[in-house]
């Protein structure tokens, strides 16, 4: 019911000491408190794929995507450094590999760098324009780089004890040097590994990474002889292991610059690995 106008100035009165009204004789409805956000909230981004954990809850391992008709390919680079290396970096040894990073770019090559911890520390600012780089992709290689099984390639070997909490160290590295989303995925120094150890890093929830192509790069000297070998073992859904260290493997980028246009010729996709395990996902 509208009220007489003699009584509006006093209504208007009352109205003004009432904060559920903004005007005279204006009730509004109450205002409910929510919480601050930005104007636009976009979904979340989703989880990058990884394996379900095999037997017994163990860790899950990838070696490569079932063989289909869709041509794909994932290069991987592993970024070897150990915990032990830091005075051979002082006293000038490269365990990095910019000439390698740039021809990637320059041939836009999406790959997936398994990086060790000890690698982040001593390159942070390659560390960061990788993990900020949406072609490429940052994995875990432990941060020590030593073996978590006995008898791999000589490297000093992780207790069982410790080896979860040297791939942990890994991703606080990771995030120091800037590195924003590293994916869960973990490359085993070496490749070495048993039951014990994926067992030992199964609370983690990542996926070990293998491969199914050898490019043979470590300590090659003949760029060519490396080229062929990763040509004659490309098959769809392979995974390509090489390295991204100057000094253990000093021909990997001119094996890339011949590799790379060869199987694009041959009709390959170059993908990361993170693509290669949604694939394998969605067929199980």
């Amino acid at each position: 019911m509208i009220p007489p106008v003699r009584h509006l100035a006093a209504l208007c009165a009352l109205g003004a000491a009432l904060t559920s009204l903004t005007g005279c004789g204006t009730p509004q409805e109450p205002r409910v408190a929510r919480p601050a956000g930005p104007a636009h909230v976009s979904n979340p981004p989703s989880r990058p794929p990884t394996l379900a954990p095999g037997p017994a809850g163990l860790t899950p391992v990838f070696s490569s995507a079932p063989r289909t008709a869709d041509k794909t390919v994932a290069l991987t680079f592993d970024a070897d450094m150990t915990a032990d290396q830091g005075a051979r970096a002082a006293a000038g040894e490269h365990f990095d590999n910019p000439g390698l990073i740039a021809a990637l770019r320059a041939l836009k090559v999406p790959a997936t760098v398994f990086m060790t911890g000890r690698w982040a520390e001593e390159y942070p600012e390659q560390a960061r324009s990788l993990g900020r780089d949406p072609r490429f992709e940052i994995a875990n290689h432990s941060y020590s780089h030593y073996a978590f099984t006995d008898d791999c390639y000589g490297l000093p070997t992780v207790p069982e004890d410790r080896m979860r909490a040297d791939v942990e160290r890994a991703y606080t590295a990771f995030r120091k040097a800037g590195v924003p989303d590293a994916m869960p995925y973990f490359r085993f120094p070496g490749g070495c590994y048993d039951r014990r150890a994926l067992r030992a890093v199964s609370g983690l929830g990542v996926t070990a990474v293998q491969w199914d192509v050898v490019s043979g790069d470590a300590f090659a000297t003949d760029a060519d002889a490396v080229a062929r070998q990763v040509l004659d073992g490309v098959r769809p859904g392979s995974v390509v292991v090489m390295h991204c260290t100057r000094s253990a493997a000093p021909t990997t980028e001119r094996a890339v610059r011949t590799v790379v246009p060869e199987l694009r010729r041959q009709g390959y996709r170059f993908v990361k690995v993170s693509e290669l395990i949604g694939a394998a996902s969605r067929r199980r």
